[in-house]
């Protein structure tokens, strides 16, 4: 079957995108309005939007796709609003309460705060039942698994209507046969609950993380099995060729089967796409140091690359909730284009992190909404068209903008339509620089030396006000800065971890012969299923890491190791690189010191063939691309300019625009402020520097 594209949906909480690449190397963008209520109906509009495009059926379009890639934020969305199945945990007696225990503690920023409310439970209490059963740290089983109790709680279960049921104990990382018997029961006595199991999900110590991570995929996995199912359907339906691939927080795709056992992954599963676009978009220019923002209805998203490498995180608080495996580090605001204008009760003016989001949408959008959004202060300001986005498929009414702003911020604040619009701009950039200090400054990176890769369709209009906030001097904006995130999704590899639990001592002959086999063990798993997933052996990669500290710390931190054999040589390279890495994180080694292992982890990556890229014609005739002009504000007075507006279609490579301009893309607007300049590269990004050093 001749196989002409390659299809990426990025489902956001106002637009979904598609990226379209075709074997040819040209990319195209489309954008629908997301449809919360039902997700799949915007796929469906994003596609007929391809269809008129192309001139051909959908069918025929995906028959020919070798990759459909969707990434979502149904898991996320039932999180945040708490929609998700009802859930039960079978734990070990005595532990029905660890998740609300959460070691001791509330989350960083609140541990102090007595008034600060407990979490919403996703298992709550009544639906917690503990069962007699106890295995030892050394693995040893003091208590048989009590098979009526677990009988008893599902009969409990099933008179309370629960979907979805969590197992979790302790220890079950070194003998996981109690879970694995309990789930048996659980499956005979409620086949149509979905099962998941600690042991199997996250196999590593910490038993409240554990267990937090099961049942956050417990409470999840229902709700990605009907989406997971719905769009496979979908796409089969269509004549989809191949599986669809869903994207992972971790940064890697996984079919719908995998997304409905594993459905934590999911959680952050759009923006976790932004570093693998945001090196693509560098790589030309050879810079690996990389901040992708990502602006788009309804938040802003951070992630931070550092030299090639992108920030994982594990054991985190996400949305309140502990999760282990691992996760693209993303800083998530709510500063995006629906994000609206008020007036707090001292009198400050504040903007979000409430969103308009696409229904009603920001006053502009005509669709009911009343409240002023940044979207409406960007048009206000002169940076948006009139005519509208997207191509002026979305028009815009100023009229109504104006009226927002205006009547609930102007006239209360005393002052006039210009300055409050220029003050709510200036406000939800210093949100987004916040978040931009918070994952670069706050953990030790100076911003000014990295790249900011412009993602979202929003971002264009604040980029050179942040980063001239920041110091950073280079700005990139790629064409398809709009729908980067899907774009980044099909030029990734699938991607699965695989942990295991290995508390040993470097110092203990033990530790060569448990470490190798354990590595050799997850891997011979990961590598069977990416094998009946269609990968060569030349096609699969693996990297291995493992959580390691020295005996007598509370906390471990990650090592990157090679895939070097693991014998008396081998432990020693694991001590040298835990004994670097340790010095990179705290500025101090202590060689001398036992080290212990307490985790490890291998990644598997089935390698996908990435897309051509096509290059841009060559073109420097700048005035021949001027459409017409506008007035814009710059500055906190409010006065205005008259600015050139210029059709991004019609630059071609080498193209230099100086600012104050504004570069009009389809799906996109880049505003160039007084000071910078825009110069257009051959692989199709502006590359934005002050006008003084360009």
């Amino acid at each position: 079957m001749r196989t002409d594209y390659r299809l990426g949906i990025d489902a956001g909480g106002t637009f979904t995108d598609f990226v379209l690449a075709e074997k040819s190397g040209e990319t195209r963008l489309y954008k629908a309005l997301s449809t919360p209520a039902d997700p799949t109906l915007a796929i469906r509009n994003g596609l007929t939007l391809i269809s008129e495009d192309l001139g051909a059926s959908i069918g025929e379009i995906i028959s020919k796709c070798d990759l459909c890639i969707n990434g979502t934020t149904v898991g996320l969305n039932a999180l945040i609003q708490h929609k998700g199945a009802k859930t039960g945990l079978i734990c070990t007696k005595g532990h029905e309460d660890s998740i609300e225990i959460r070691n001791g503690h509330k989350e960083d920023g609140y541990r102090y705060d007595a008034e600060y409310p407990p979490a919403v439970m996703l298992a709550p209490r009544y639906l917690r039942r503990g069962v007699e059963e106890r295995v030892l740290s050394t693995g040893e089983v003091r208590t048989p698994l009590n098979e009526q109790q677990v009988r008893e709680a599902c009969e409990h279960f099933l008179s309370e209507g629960v979907e979805s049921v969590a197992i979790s104990f302790v220890w079950s990382v070194l003998r996981p046969e109690h879970e694995r018997r309990a789930a048996e029961i659980v499956r005979e006595m409620m086949p149509d609950a979905i099962v998941t199991l600690g042991s199997l999900l996250y196999p590593q110590i910490r038993e409240y993380t554990r267990t937090s991570t099961a049942i956050t995929n417990a409470y999840l996995a229902p709700i990605l099995k009907k989406y997971v199912t719905s769009v496979d359907s979908y796409f089969r339906e269509q004549g989809a060729q191949y599986p669809v691939r869903y994207f992972q927080s971790n940064g890697g795709l996984a079919i719908g089967e995998a997304m409905s056992d594993r459905s934590v992954y999911a959680i952050n599963s759009g923006p976790a796409s932004a570093p693998t676009a945001g090196l693509h978009v560098t790589r030309p220019f050879g810079d690996e140091n990389v901040i992708t923002v990502d602006m788009g209805g309804t938040s802003f998203d951070i992630t931070l690359t550092y030299g090639g490498q992108s920030n994982l995180n594990k054991n985190i608080d996400f949305l309140r909730y502990r999760i282990g495996v691992p996760m693209i580090q993303v800083e998530t605001l709510g500063a995006g284009g629906g994000s609206i204008g008020w007036i707090d009760d001292m009198g400050l003016l504040q903007m979000g992190p409430q969103s308009a989001g696409s229904d009603p949408g920001p006053a502009c959008y005509s669709q009911g909404g009343t409240e002023p959004t940044t979207t409406d202060v960007n048009l206000v300001l002169g940076y948006l068209s009139p005519d509208g986005l997207v191509g002026g498929r979305l028009p815009l009414d100023r009229q109504k903008a104006e009226e927002a702003i205006r009547t609930k911020i102007a006239e209360p604040l005393g002052l006039s339509l210009e300055k409050a619009a220029y003050g709510m701009f200036t406000i939800v950039n210093a949100n987004m620089v916040n978040g931009i200090r918070r994952v670069s400054i706050e953990r030790g990176y100076d911003p000014r030396d990295f790249v900011l890769v412009c993602a979202g369709g929003a971002t264009g209009a604040h980029i050179t006000a942040l980063a001239r906030e920041m110091g950073i001097k280079k700005i990139l904006v790629n064409k398809l800065a709009s729908g980067l995130c899907a774009f980044g999704q099909i030029i990734s590899d699938v991607k699965y971890n695989y942990m295991a639990t290995c508390p040993v001592r470097l110092d203990n002959d033990e530790a060569v012969q448990r470490i190798g086999a354990l590595f050799e063990e997850i891997e011979a798993q990961g590598v069977a299923h990416l094998k009946a997933d269609g990968f060569e052996e030349d096609r699969i990669e693996i990297r291995r890491s493992l959580e390691m500290r020295y005996v007598g710390q509370v906390h471990e931190c990650t090592v990157e190791v090679g895939n070097f054999a693991i014998d008396a040589a081998g432990i020693e390279k694991l001590k040298e690189a835990f004994h670097r890495r340790h010095e990179q994180l705290y500025t101090y080694a202590e060689p001398n010191s036992i080290v212990e292992v307490v985790n490890l982890e291998s990644t598997l990556y089935g390698l996908v063939d990435k897309p051509a890229v096509a290059s841009l014609a060559a073109g420097t005739d700048v005035d021949a691309a001027i459409k017409g002009s506008r007035n814009a504000i710059f500055s906190a007075d409010g006065t205005s300019q008259r600015v050139p507006v210029i059709d991004g279609d019609k630059l071609g490579a080498g193209s230099v625009v100086t600012g104050p301009a504004i570069i009009e893309e389809i799906t996109t607007t880049v505003v160039i402020e007084p000071g910078w300049q825009a110069e257009l590269h051959e692989r199709g990004s502006y590359v934005l520097t002050p006008a003084e050093t360009a």
